[in-house]
């Protein structure tokens, strides 16, 4: 999802800009869109166990309901924001709009399990679509850096808000009416979008239409499938399987195959020289480890909430709420602390793993104050944390054209980390509760007790995942004033050549794209499981100081 240089080809296109008296109905529109993906997100993690009892499908294939929709979003995201670039910015997202619509319509009348994971994996499709041409769209709109900071502040804190009210919906819906209704309320959200973008977006096509890589699309797709199956399929066939190790090595070597084959087109869907400095590979690096905990926390959490502890959906979205509020307040709180991202990202992972280490040593007897209140409090903190920094060092010294790909490459990573995590943290809980019950009765109350030892095996995983992501940190990621240079280099550096293997497609016109590049980046991560914070770097242009970074939020 190339959003910010998808944004800008737009802006360089378009004719006449939009009229002051509609760009603030193209924020509300855009708005709204947003609110549905972000409700999206949350809602169906309360939904799950209804689900699973009412579909009668297995303790093994539930991660799927989560992991289908991460892995066909995060995989598709830079295809998304390449066919923005490609065709009608207000057409492209009123067909994402529509899809997912329908996908939605899909998976709430789903009579089966398959059904219900086909219609999942397809609201990821026309997700990865609409997110980057709802962001490019709100760009393209608001070309004053004042307005377009206030569009950003709006547009982040429904991000941030939504998912704190998903929580809520997903429990009234859940409790109140049915499971299905938490995707048929999509249709609602998906109508009033449309309805405004055709009557408020205008229609303008690219003056020059960039190529889709289309190599770079099916291996970008296909290695994190084949890595995700693996897992998956070891718990029924066991880790030594062939297709198992087939299907790991295989992923591996499409990713290799990935690598390789964007080294060599003349329009890559995915330049290399965003991701080969050590910096931001280990900004990504620690976005994808992190994606694997919070990922499996809301999965492992709700059906301990709701299975184990007997909670209704609507208390269980409420429990969840303070870890929304603790990543909140650390990544406002960390914008105004005076380190650099390896400290800051370093002790968000330490945090991050201490929250973990908390929850393993939750019971089936535990109360949720004393046993689950301290580990999530402590969890968010450390995420909101490594969000804040991550995205902000993902940017730090690409060329102006590049950060939109540096950015996009953020949701990227916390999706399809978060798809593996759900696999192998299911396969692995899953396992260890199997364990548990040989030798033990199965009973109720031994069938609780056996879930939970799964659940608190998991969160030690993930523990550990946690505390090599602090040591990475501090070997990949620079120092406060490291980064400042790397900062510094990329705003001087001027644009590489539209030649050669690696150039991007798309040559811009810098006189016409001067408005869109009022800011040196602009990074929202649209899909997080928990909140959705607003990052905005400043050139500089805008008033503001050169590199102060806003955080905006509900």
């Amino acid at each position: 999802m190339d959003l910010m240089s998808s944004a800008r080809t737009s802006t360089a296109t378009l004719e006449r800009t939009t009229p002051a008296e509609r760009r603030w109905l193209v924020l509300v529109v855009v708005a709204v869109a947003q609110l549905m993906l972000v409700l999206d997100g949350t809602i169906v993690n309360i939904a799950l166990p209804s689900a699973q009892q009412a579909l009668a499908f297995s303790n093994s294939d539930r991660q799927w309901v989560v992991t289908a929709y991460a892995l066909s979003f995060g995989s598709l995201l830079l295809v998304g924001g390449r066919l923005g670039d490609m065709f009608s910015r207000k057409w492209v997202f009123v067909a994402g709009l529509v899809g997912f619509a329908i996908a939605s319509a899909i998976g709430g009348a789903a009579g089966s399990f398959v059904v219900l994971v086909t219609a999942r994996a397809l609201q990821g499709v026309f997700g990865a679509v609409l997110a980057p041409s709802a962001l490019g769209t709100l760009v393209s709109a608001f070309n004053d850096p004042r307005e377009r900071a206030r569009a950003f502040g709006v547009f982040g804190s429904v991000a941030a808000g939504g998912s704190a009210v998903g929580l809520i919906i997903g429990g009234v819906l859940t409790e109140y009416l049915s499971w299905r209704w938490c995707m048929y309320v999509n249709l609602v959200f998906a109508a009033i979008a449309v309805a405004g973008a055709i009557a408020y977006f205008r229609g303008d096509r690219p003056a020059s239409r960039p190529r889709m890589d289309w190599i770079g699309a099916v291996l970008a797709c296909a290695w994190p499938f084949a890595i995700v199956f693996g897992f998956s399929y070891a718990l029924t066939a066991g880790w030594t399987d062939a297709l198992t190790l087939g299907s790991l090595v295989g992923g591996v070597v499409l990713l290799a195959g990935f690598v390789v084959a964007e080294r060599r087109v003349r329009h890559p869907l995915l330049p290399l020289r965003v991701i080969v400095d050590r910096a931001r590979g280990g900004a990504y690096v620690a976005v994808g480890i992190s994606g694997i905990a919070i990922f499996g926390t809301f999965l492992f959490l709700s059906f301990y909430l709701q299975v184990v502890k007997g909670n209704s959906p609507l208390t269980t979205g409420l429990l969840f709420l303070p870890m929304t509020g603790s990543i909140l307040i650390s990544s406002n709180l960390s914008s105004s602390i005076g380190l650099g991202p390896r400290a800051l990202i370093a002790a968000g992972m330490l945090l991050c793993a201490g929250g973990m280490a908390l929850l393993t040593q939750v019971t089936v007897t535990s109360s949720y104050v004393s046993g689950v209140l301290p580990g999530v409090l402590i969890l968010g903190l450390g995420l909101g944390q490594i969000f804040a920094q991550a995205i902000n060092t993902a940017t730090a010294g690409v060329a102006r054209e590049d950060s939109g790909v540096a950015s996009a490459l953020v949701n990227t990573m916390q999706q399809v980390g978060g798809s593996i995590g759900a696999a192998a943290l299911s396969t692995i809980a899953l396992s260890a509760t199997a364990t548990y019950l040989i030798g033990h009765d199965t009973g109720p109350q031994a069938q609780a007790v056996a879930a939970t030892y799964g659940y608190t095996t998991a969160f030690a995983v993930s523990a550990g995942l946690l505390v090599l992501g602090c040591i990475l940190a501090i070997v990949l990621l620079p120092s406060r004033r490291r980064t400042a240079d790397l900062r510094d280099a990329g705003a001087a550096s001027p644009a590489p050549p539209a030649t050669g293997p690696t150039a991007l497609a798309p040559p811009v016109a810098t006189a016409a794209a001067a408005p869109a590049e009022q800011l040196a980046s602009e990074a929202i991560p649209v899909a997080l499981c928990s909140c959705s914070p607003l990052i905005t770097t400043d050139s500089g242009a805008s008033g503001g100081p050169a590199g102060k970074t806003r955080f905006t939020s509900a």
